[in-house]
């Protein structure tokens, strides 16, 4: 179904928020689009909200199959107010955001779908799923000048660290960490200090007053928090070609860069197993 914008996809299109997990996509260009939806699709999301131009040309088998909503995010504030939006017309509904070429793996997630795996968490008395955005970049950038490859993916297997979360008198928080490494860590001088955090809380659900904030992270402080206070909790990854899109269509880091490949990287797998063994997510109490 095609809306032509937010307000009248929440006037006409609510009834897609009736049942969760609801996963909602912006596409930032035209890039992967198709498989990213494909992906979430099969992960077992019940709807999927495209946010896309119009310029994007979808498969006819997809155009069926998704609220696809005209939106533009030229505008840096345009997904959080999306989000937000969206959050307060589905209350007690699992929300997911990601951008295209982006794509969700939660421990065991060829077997489990993410309904179950939110279910078991839910049971944990937990509304938020600390998230790690892991890059991923084509091995050869002569082949693929946009770094985007899903036949020749590679990511960083070392590289990844957290600091401490300071509150506003410099303490830090509980249970709050940032996160930092991959490409936003290594070509740090192309990234604003602002975007170098890997850590998102792309699953949640929403509830009355909650608010998405800039920097991917919410006013409630206990959505932010990577487990509860007695034991670790499920993580999830974002395997994401994001960055380094973004490093190879700037014109201030392109020319700096010809390959994305160093000593630490390997090739994706696109296994949840891989993952897993890197230490990019974590299976909680979950079996």
């Amino acid at each position: 179904m095609y809306h032509t914008g937010l307000k009248a996809f929440l006037r006409d299109g609510k009834s897609a928020l009736a049942k969760g997990p609801v996963a909602m996509i912006f596409a930032e260009d035209l890039v992967e689009v198709d498989t990213t939806v494909r992906h979430h699709q099969m992960a077992g999301f019940a709807q999927v909200l495209l946010f896309a131009p119009d310029e994007l040309t979808l498969p006819e088998d997809l155009s069926d199959t998704v609220h696809r909503i005209r939106y533009d995010l030229s505008d840096g504030n345009a997904l959080t107010e999306a989000v937000n939006a969206v959050i307060e017309a589905a209350e007690g509904i699992w929300l997911y955001y990601c951008y295209n070429a982006e794509y969700l793996f939660h421990p065991f997630c060829e077997t489990r779908n993410v309904r179950e795996m939110l279910a078991f968490h839910a049971e944990e008395r937990r509304n938020s799923v600390l998230t790690y955005v892991v890059d991923l970049y084509a091995d050869d950038l002569g082949r693929f000048p946009d770094a985007v490859s899903l036949e020749n993916a590679w990511l960083d297997k070392s590289g990844y660290y957290a600091l401490g979360r300071p509150d506003e008198k410099g303490h830090p928080k509980e249970r709050q960490l940032d996160f930092f490494g991959g490409l936003r860590w290594r070509f740090e001088e192309h990234i604003p200090k602002h975007r170098r955090k890997i850590d998102r809380i792309s699953l949640f659900r929403a509830k009355k007053g909650l608010r998405l904030r800039p920097d991917h992270t919410f006013n409630d402080e206990e959505y932010n928090t990577y487990s509860c206070p007695w034991h670790h909790n499920i993580t999830t990854a974002i395997v994401s070609f994001r960055t380094a899109k973004a490093l190879k269509s700037n014109a201030g880091s392109t020319f700096d860069i010809h390959t994305f490949r160093w000593h630490n990287s390997t090739e994706f797998d696109w296994s949840s197993q891989q993952l897993l063994d890197l230490g990019l997510m974590e299976p909680g109490q979950w079996f």
